[in-house]
């Protein structure tokens, strides 16, 4: 049978009831009111509201006709499909640039500091674990299909621009 507006608003109330109870998390919810919003048929309605309180509704199972044999048989509802969760960040994305960011702090801050040195071409004690890392989680991520691609570039354009700025603080040095 299929579903007019009065039925999918008392889906979505339902839905609703069920997340402000604390029985759907935010995720479900929207997923199941999203669902319920698009859905053409009464039994659609049903599956989605079907294992929370005030159950389907007051309208009756209704039966369906398989195709092969044509009899009647009772409506059984489906296990709803599963929504699909939130990739994760990349953990070594997120060490890339860490490492990127304390380069320039360890070697102008830290260091002066603790040795009384002033070493820019210290630079590398911070960039050249933030380069490892940001080649390490670029690779996992195009394995695995994790987040943090941003993160990952710019911990290692930082390490690459902090070995740079070490190689040319050599140069002067030496010269």
């Amino acid at each position: 049978m299929l579903a007019g507006n009065a039925d999918r608003d008392r889906a979505g109330d339902v839905l609703k009831a069920a997340y402000a109870e604390g029985r759907l998390t935010k995720d479900e919810y929207d997923y199941r009111s999203g669902r319920a919003l698009g859905a053409r048929t009464v039994e659609e309605l049903q599956q989605l509201t079907s294992d929370v309180p005030n159950g389907p509704s007051a309208v009756p199972p209704t039966f369906q006709r398989p195709a092969a044999q044509g009899q009647l048989v009772p409506f059984q509802p489906q296990p709803l499909a599963p929504y699909a969760l939130p990739r994760q960040r990349n953990s070594n994305a997120m060490a890339a640039l860490v490492c990127g960011i304390a380069a320039p702090v360890i070697s102008l801050v830290a260091v002066p500091l603790v040795i009384e040195l002033h070493a820019p071409y210290l630079f590398w004690l911070g960039s050249a674990p933030a380069v490892v890392l940001g080649h390490k989680a670029r690779q996992e991520m195009r394995r695995t299909g994790e987040r943090g691609e941003g993160t990952a570039l710019a911990g290692l354009l930082l390490g690459w621009v902090c070995l740079m700025l070490t190689g040319l603080a050599a140069l002067v040095v030496s010269v």
